[in-house]
């Protein structure tokens, strides 16, 4: 493991977001594994938000290594880490299909 290479999944969530408790039950549904970090509670953890998010607080975003992800969905976070930290993916990790939606998107965008 190089120095660079990333050791965890940092997330920034404060209480009474939708978009962060929808995020978690679907890293959980994934199985990612990632420590939680309350910007209301962590001074600190929100500075780190706002070098991330244009100054803002804005949450839920997460931190892989030098990688800041403002409002990322858990594909496009599942993605990130299959292409540059497999090793913080689940044993055994398939990503999933996309639907209908992600299969018409696909052909339309490419």
């Amino acid at each position: 493991m190089t120095a660079s290479t990333p050791t965890q999944v940092d997330l920034y969530w404060r209480p009474g977001c939708g978009f962060c408790s929808s995020l978690i039950r679907q890293l959980d549904k994934l199985g990612i594994d990632r420590v939680e970090h309350n910007i209301w509670e962590d001074p600190a953890a929100a500075e780190i938000v706002r070098t991330h998010a244009n100054g803002n607080e804005t949450v839920p975003t997460v931190v892989i290594g030098e990688v800041g992800m403002v409002n990322p969905s858990a594909a496009q976070l599942a993605a990130h880490l299959a292409q540059h930290a497999p090793d913080l993916l689940p044993d055994g990790y398939v990503a999933p299909e996309p639907g209908p939606v992600g299969r018409a998107l696909g052909k339309i965008f490419g």
